[in-house]
């Protein structure tokens, strides 16, 4: 059996706002960050319409100072035979 791990885009969403409040950060200020023409990625990440890529995943960790791991909200876990 193998316990594949199901990841929450809404809680990880809620996840990336409480983070980027706690480190004093507007949408805004993670655009710039990003270099984003526009904010939408990141309110699609807040609001859990879509993750982070992998590549922004690990930016957003560093800049956070935690694991990728952390960012990521898992809600269960499913059993593949």
């Amino acid at each position: 059996m193998l316990d594949l791990p199901t990841i929450d885009p809404v809680l990880t969403g809620e996840n990336i706002i409480r983070l980027r409040k706690q480190a004093g950060l507007s949408v805004h200020d993670l655009q710039r960050i990003f270099g984003f023409n526009s904010p939408q990625a990141i309110y699609k990440w807040q609001q859990g319409k879509s993750l982070p890529t992998v590549d922004n995943l690990f930016a957003l960790s560093r800049l956070f100072g935690i694991s990728m791991n952390e960012m990521l909200i898992p809600v269960a876990f499913l059993t593949s035979k």
